[in-house]
């Protein structure tokens, strides 16, 4: 999503509309299919506003006929109004009331993408691919993803019990959920043996900046360089398209970070780095996952087509939609997919994801296989990719996989609670230990 200061009023978006060039004739044509289906509209509008069986407010009839319109277009359009659209600035500011969950809509159920880290519904113990059936015993199911959404927020430490169903697991069950300001802190750093492990949680407002001063704050730790940096994606549904271009440029010298590429072939807006590696061509990992989405897959895309980066973890969510917001009144906006994200190498990563380098399945969650994984593909009207996108298969080679070799209670038992993160910070150790100058990422 843009930042909300690239606004622009309807009268720009209809002045840019006229500048297609079409033949008079076209033009006659179009106005003609055009009014023909507007009367169509009038007339049902009319209809239902004298003879449906009670009386319809004309606004909640207009209302009702935008969402529609936008909702046969793909999941990521709409027209929000009021308190909705004070949500969406808070949302992308990072504070926000709520429970911290990122879902989505499948087969008129909601369905988590991925629980936010240090949230309400991470703490309780809420999993990506979990099904919500029902809030405080009402049914959610058929209702749309914006009205689920609504019901699930409300005033911070009240209450809240979701009815969850798991795949893999028997029998529904309940969690109860307190609600919280949603405070984002949306960079986190620590240091592991050596190694600076920088968690991005969000791509909200200055995370660039805390991205930077987390670099800083691990070489001061140590009192010098690390052995090399984990970049945590996992879980992050993305943000703003200008902190995602920011922290790229932070570990790259020189060319493009992503383009945006729209309805015309003059419609092309590319992003490039500047020089200065602030990590100094030390090795980097990015841990990607299904609920890995937007903008945390334009940062993975990028350091993985300049080779500057190994991507580990699964298959990210697959979001590669450029929405811009339009302000069509004081507390009202139209959100429209304007155009698709492109990594350097010309992918689009709608519907297909980012690959990861090496596929490193969470072992330590013991649902993790039995656990279905939602991402932008499952979303009805999805928007494809340009180009044909097709699932990659590992390679069969006959030999044990090591990245498979171990159980949820053998990692338990010797304390390991993060087998992806583990297995980045043991990689790391190894490139430390054999003196290479780094990790070469990237497709092959």
């Amino acid at each position: 999503m843009k930042p909300f200061a690239k606004f622009l009023p309807p009268i720009a978006v209809l002045g840019a509309l006229t500048l297609v060039p079409v033949t008079g004739a076209q033009l006659a044509a179009q106005d003609v299919d055009t009014y023909r289906e507007l009367e169509n509209f009038l007339t049902v509008f009319e209809r239902v506003r004298g003879n449906y069986v009670e009386e319809v407010d004309d606004h909640v009839l207009i209302k009702g006929a935008i969402d529609g319109m936008l909702a046969a277009l793909d999941p990521h359009s709409s027209y929000v109004e009021a308190s909705d659209f004070q949500t969406m600035r808070l949302t992308t500011d990072g504070n926000y009331g709520g429970l911290g969950l990122t879902v989505g809509m499948r087969d008129g159920a909601v369905v988590v993408v991925a629980p936010t880290e240090d949230t309400p519904a991470d703490k309780a113990g809420m999993k990506a691919g979990d099904y919500i059936t029902h809030l405080d015993g009402k049914l959610l199911y058929g209702m749309s993803l914006d009205e689920a959404v609504d019901e699930m927020r409300g005033e911070p430490g009240t209450d809240v019990t979701l009815t969850v169903v798991r795949p893999g697991r028997d029998k529904p069950f309940d969690v109860k959920i307190t609600r919280a300001i949603i405070d984002l802190r949306p960079v986190k750093w620590e240091v592991e043996d050596g190694i600076g492990i920088i968690n991005i949680n969000s791509f909200s407002a200055n995370a660039g900046a805390e991205v930077a001063e987390a670099i800083r704050g691990i070489e001061k730790s140590l009192g010098g360089r690390p052995k090399g940096y984990v970049v945590d994606l996992r879980s992050n549904p993305g943000g703003l398209l200008d902190q995602a271009i920011e922290i790229s440029d932070i570990f790259l010298e020189r060319g493009e970070i992503v383009s945006e590429r729209g309805r015309r072939k003059s419609d092309i807006e590319r992003f490039y780095a500047t020089k200065g590696d602030m990590a100094d061509g030390l090795p980097v990992i990015v841990l990607v996952d299904a609920g890995s989405a937007s903008a945390s897959e334009i940062v993975a895309g990028a350091l993985q087509d300049h080779r500057r980066a190994v991507v580990m973890g699964e298959r990210s969510f697959g979001k590669g939609s450029v929405q811009t917001v339009i302000q069509t009144g004081p507390d009202a906006a139209l959100r429209l997919t304007t155009a698709r994200y492109y990594t350097p190498s010309g992918r689009s990563v709608q519907a297909g994801g980012i690959e990861p380098d090496i596929a490193v399945p969470q072992l330590s969650d013991p649902d993790y296989f039995e656990r279905p994984r939602f991402r932008e593909a499952d979303l009805r009207r999805h928007l494809v990719a340009q180009e044909g996108v097709e699932d990659d298969v590992l390679e069969e080679d006959g030999n044990d996989d090591p990245r498979y070799a171990e159980t949820a209670e053998g990692l338990e038992a010797k304390g390991i609670d993060d087998y992806q993160l583990h297995y980045a910070l043991k990689a790391i150790q190894r490139v430390a230990m054999a003196g290479s100058p780094g990790l070469a990422g990237g497709r092959r």
